[in-house]
């Protein structure tokens, strides 16, 4: 039984991090602290190789990585492509993480689509390719859209995730209307359960015209009794899976480290096998 907490990215982090750790040391000091990490720099270009080859090194064998899907692959361009297009997209992105997937450190590729990826036959062909395509692969799939979780549809969703092996990734999200998803504690991979927390910021998540939104839309600290549900539906979900992975990004004001280290306290976790903390020069 597994239950690996951790953040979406690494470099945003203000309070795992000492006033003069430089960028490129921020992952090394981030692994001291948990044993995953989401790497969401992958969702905006496809990263190069010697990238991933530099994260490995910086962390420990035990680490793992949840690598977000670019986004061009889930559409977010809205640009249209052929099939082959597409194909040699994801060859493109498959290939780029071969260093973690041959160290047997991928704890997941997370496919995040759209708010406008609604449940018709056009998407769930696509869905179907791309379990097609990365038939080797762990496959997280995350909604933005609440037509896939309606009651008409809702069933036949979590089928179909099964039936394709899809780890749906479970949301703790606000209620905002269509472009959001509602809790559904449900897991359907044989393994592995994703949870992503996003924060509760009602007002924040949908643009309403504001030019911050994305400064504000994560901006969100949960308290005690929140994180005390999550205690409870962690225990029913470890009845179901054996693998459950749990990323805060509710980092729009720096909440999400210190959510997840009250967490994992919640939960009277300890990671071992980290990388070393760093001590301070004058803590004895």
């Amino acid at each position: 039984m597994t239950i690996d907490i951790g953040l979406t990215g690494w470099g945003d982090h203000a309070s795992l991090y000492a006033d003069q750790t430089k960028p490129e040391d921020k992952l090394a000091v981030y692994a001291s602290h948990f044993p995953v990490v989401e790497v969401d720099t992958a969702f905006y270009a496809i990263q190069p190789e010697n990238h991933y080859k530099k994260w490995l090194n910086q962390t420990p064998e035990r680490f793992t990585f949840v690598i977000k899907a670019f986004n061009q692959l889930t559409g977010h361009d809205r640009a249209a492509r052929t099939k082959q297009e597409a194909r040699d997209l994801m060859k493109r992105y498959e290939e780029s993480i071969q260093p973690v997937v041959e160290a047997n450190r991928v704890k997941a590729l997370l496919f995040q689509f759209p708010p406008w990826f609604n449940v018709n036959k056009q998407h769930i062909q696509k869905l179907r390719l791309i379990r097609e395509w990365l038939d080797d692969y762990p496959l997280a799939l995350e909604f933005r859209n609440r037509s896939w979780f309606t009651d008409q549809y809702k069933q036949q969703t979590i089928d179909f995730m099964k039936d394709q092996q899809w780890i749906h990734t479970i949301c703790d999200e606000p209620q905002a209307g269509e472009g959001s998803v509602p809790l559904v504690l449900e897991p359907t991979h044989p393994e592995k359960s994703l949870i992503r927390f996003h924060g509760r910021n009602v007002h924040g998540w949908n643009k309403n015209g504001r030019k911050d939104w994305r400064k504000v839309r994560f901006l969100y600290r949960y308290n005690e009794e929140e994180l005390l549900e999550w205690v409870k539906r962690i225990q029913l979900l470890k009845q179901q899976t054996p693998d459950i992975t749990a990323l805060f990004n509710n980092n729009s004001g720096g909440d999400a480290a210190d959510n997840a280290k009250q967490f994992q306290k919640m939960l009277e976790i300890e990671y071992k096998n980290l990388n070393p903390r760093q001590m301070d020069l004058f803590q004895f």
